[in-house]
């Protein structure tokens, strides 16, 4: 654990804002919606990236670029279907306000992480498999 403290602290503070001040609070959000059918493919969505990425952590100790990986599994289609509801105009005329506002908010913040996590898999694909702030590691 204090591995994965020290690996995630190493990271730059922008990077630490980013994942613990929006990337990780707007994935927490479908889960208050469960009743609609966006809270539902983001939860899961969610729950993909929570279960494979917490023992991912542990296996590099810490913040690895492996962790992108899953990201593009869960949230790639997660992108599409959500841009299929939001093209949909039955889905919008139906939808209450915060399932769009969810719709809309998954679909910026997970886009801008889609961004870094093809930029972070291909290094790691490429043999980049350090994991910051741990010492010795490669």
């Amino acid at each position: 654990m204090a591995d994965i403290w020290r690996s995630w602290r190493s990271l730059p503070l922008w990077v630490q804002i980013w994942v613990a001040g929006i990337l990780v609070p707007v994935n927490v959000l479908p889960f208050f919606l469960l009743e609609s059918t966006v809270g539902q493919a983001g939860a899961l969505a969610a729950l993909l990236v929570l279960v494979t990425n917490g023992p991912l952590m542990w296996v590099y100790r810490g913040m690895n670029k492996v962790l992108s990986i899953p990201h593009l599994i869960a949230w790639g289609p997660l992108e599409i279907y959500l841009l299929m509801l939001l093209a949909n105009s039955d889905f919008r005329a139906e939808a209450s306000s915060m399932e769009l506002g969810l719709a809309a908010l998954l679909l910026v913040i997970n886009g801008i992480s889609l961004v870094f996590d093809v930029m972070d898999s291909a290094k790691w694909m490429a043999g980049d498999r350090t994991t910051p702030g741990i010492a010795g590691d490669n």
